[in-house]
């Protein structure tokens, strides 16, 4: 590589990680408890809130129907309308989400669990305390899709460090075995050979978690690009209708039937009510997902029409839906249970050294003439003075 575009790529990566480091610090340390939810939630009893369902069809024996669920959340929360109903497969529990109208903000909706086995209310689902307020500092930082979108790129200036840094990387160890650490020289020296080997160890997984990021901070956008195309599409002939009241909704378990009949072999986990960011002004939404490990993330909604209860469509999510699907149990690890969870906190840690580590080379040196940086680059960080 050149001089020139050793330059060059020192620029950039200087410049995106000093710009986003901060943030990027932030994002770390709030991540590594979030890693973990599932498991500080068990332990602080607050795992009873989280969204479950019964464990097979809508007419399983011993279960409540559908409708008298949702009669009963509403019966909780009088004046308000259904906005979702969701499952899994683990437990009887099923929560009811409910709200003052159709479209309401997340904040102004209700929660409530239930257990599908007796009908007996188990409170309110909320995300509040200690781990709410990590989660919410580290999903938009309480400045809602603005602050979503400002650490979205913040992400994309991380992956630009990471690319750069790479570039900067290989004429550096040139020279250099790898996993060179000079512990017996400068300081500076120390903590950059630090820097390279946590970094370049860590290569995948930060650009892993990096791109999921941002995929994450465009969940608005996205969802959005999908009603306006997909779910605009698939409801075509109920665009010139008043949207349905909540009075004529009909049977919820005739709709799960005919979702069923439309995708066989599918367990249910979400239905999005009529008038929501998920589903049309007329439509129950059933949401699908896969009955194998590698389908279960990929979701797959039907629409019943919520007056008849018949069936309008079923189709795939597009690519970006399932791009977006598929990065968010990746970006915390969240899929291979305890020990992925494990690695997923210790290359975290190596994360947060990596920046802290780059934040300390700059302040040690920043008005090192930027010749000197591309010398102490292709030499391997020998050509500049030890302090």
């Amino acid at each position: 590589m050149t001089s020139r575009a050793i330059r060059g790529w020192y620029l950039v990566h200087k410049w995106s990680s000093l710009i986003c480091t901060a943030f990027l610090l932030m994002l770390c340390v709030t991540g590594l408890p979030l890693i973990f939810h599932d498991e500080i939630d068990a332990l602080s009893g607050h795992d009873a809130g989280r969204s479950a369902g019964p464990p097979s069809s809508s007419d399983a024996a011993g279960l409540k129907t559908l409708d008298e669920m949702a009669a009963r959340a509403l019966a909780a929360r009088l004046g308000d309308v259904p906005v979702f109903m969701a499952f899994d497969n683990e437990s009887p529990l099923l929560t009811v989400t409910t709200a003052p109208r159709p479209d309401s903000p997340a904040s102004a909706m209700t929660v409530q669990l239930f257990n599908r086995a007796t009908g007996a209310p188990m409170g309110e689902a909320r995300e509040d305390g200690v781990m709410g307020f990590i989660l919410q500092l580290h999903t938009d930082m309480f400045l809602g899709l603005p602050g979503m979108l400002f650490l979205g790129g913040m992400g994309l200036l991380f992956v630009v460090a990471i690319v750069s840094g790479v570039f900067l990387y290989a004429p550096f160890m040139r020279k250099l075995p790898f996993g060179t650490l000079r512990r017996s020289r400068s300081a500076r020296l120390k903590w950059l050979d630090y820097h390279n080997l946590l970094g370049i160890t860590a290569l995948a997984w930060m650009t892993v978690v990096g791109v999921t990021g941002i995929i994450n901070t465009l969940a608005t956008p996205i969802t959005q690009l999908w009603q306006m195309n997909e779910l605009a599409e698939m409801t075509r002939a109920y665009g010139d209708r008043a949207p349905l009241p909540p009075a004529q909704y009909g049977s919820l378990d005739r709709a799960m039937a005919a979702a069923r009949k439309a995708l066989p072999g599918n367990n249910p986990q979400f239905i999005a009510f009529p008038g929501g960011a998920f589903s049309s002004k007329h439509h129950y939404a059933v949401f699908f997902q896969g009955a194998t490990p590698l389908t279960e993330r990929a979701l797959t909604p039907a629409l019943i029409d919520a007056r008849t209860g018949e069936l309008t469509d079923a189709r795939p999510m597009p690519w970006y839906m399932l791009a977006l699907t598929y990065s968010q149990p990746l970006h915390f690890g969240d899929y291979g249970g305890l020990p992925l969870k494990i690695l997923w906190a210790l290359l975290t840690s190596f994360t947060i050294v990596v920046l802290g580590s780059g934040l300390y080379l700059w302040l040690g040196k920043h008005r090192t003439p930027l010749a000197a940086r591309v010398r102490e680059v292709e030499s391997g960080g020998e050509t500049v003075p030890a302090e």
